[in-house]
């Protein structure tokens, strides 16, 4: 049975537009999915996530409590997906990459969200990925694939069908900083780079672009090889 981590921006499943219906209609899909395969969800913290690592700078707290202020909305997100997932989730949320890896089992979904400050939840992903020896790390996030910088800002970002995880490396950010967002964690690059573990980066809002990710079909987004 394959093994699968999905990183599950908080972007994408809190934006604030029809997430109580995005939710269930995923959970759903994930309930099915893992009749299939061995599946982990890591959730991000978004919006939510953000106004509290902004808001903590604003009242003086240095990058280790913003990023602690950022992990508990990742619980609180992780937390909301087992409500939908019921049965099939094991309720207790993991708080390192070793506890996720060893509560996964076929049949159960593992749903967790950050682990200590400095580590991104793409970073937690590919952690976890090594951890359970994944086959592959989905990356389900706000854009539609890789592009050579932010299409919402930069109209004529090159796009990106595949890509080297070294390539990917190239183009992701370098520095770590609480609340801040980019295409894939470098540290989880890295990581990934080292175990030879594939990604794909797509549309999270998009759950048939995420069930084929998932199951390591044809994708309209990004597949990073190893």
């Amino acid at each position: 049975m394959e093994k699968v981590v999905v990183s599950i921006g908080g972007s994408v499943l809190i934006p604030d537009n029809n997430d109580s219906e995005y939710i269930t209609a995923l959970a759903e899909m994930m309930k099915r999915l893992s009749k299939k395969m061995q599946i982990v969800v890591v959730c991000g913290g978004g919006k939510i996530a953000r106004y509290y690592t902004e808001t903590g700078k604003k009242v003086g707290g240095d990058t280790y409590q913003r990023d602690l202020l950022g992990i508990d909305v990742t619980r609180v997100n992780a937390r909301l997906f087992n409500v939908a997932l019921g049965n099939l989730a094991v309720q207790d949320v993991p708080t390192t990459a070793e506890e996720c890896a060893e509560l996964s089992s076929p049949g159960k979904i593992v749903v967790m969200g950050g682990t200590e400050p400095g580590h991104t939840t793409d970073a937690v992903s590919a952690m976890i990925a090594a951890e359970m020896g994944a086959d592959r790390v989905v990356n389900a996030t706000s854009v539609d694939a890789v592009y050579s910088d932010d299409p919402r800002k930069v109209p004529d970002a090159k796009r990106f069908t595949e890509l080297t995880i070294k390539e990917l490396q190239n183009i992701v950010y370098s520095d770590h900083d609480a609340g801040r967002s980019s295409v894939f964690d470098p540290l989880g690059i890295k990581i990934l780079m080292e175990e030879k573990i594939g990604l794909s980066i797509v549309d999270g809002r998009d759950l048939k672009e995420l069930e084929n990710a998932i199951l390591g079909q044809k994708i309209n987004g990004t597949v990073i090889s190893s």
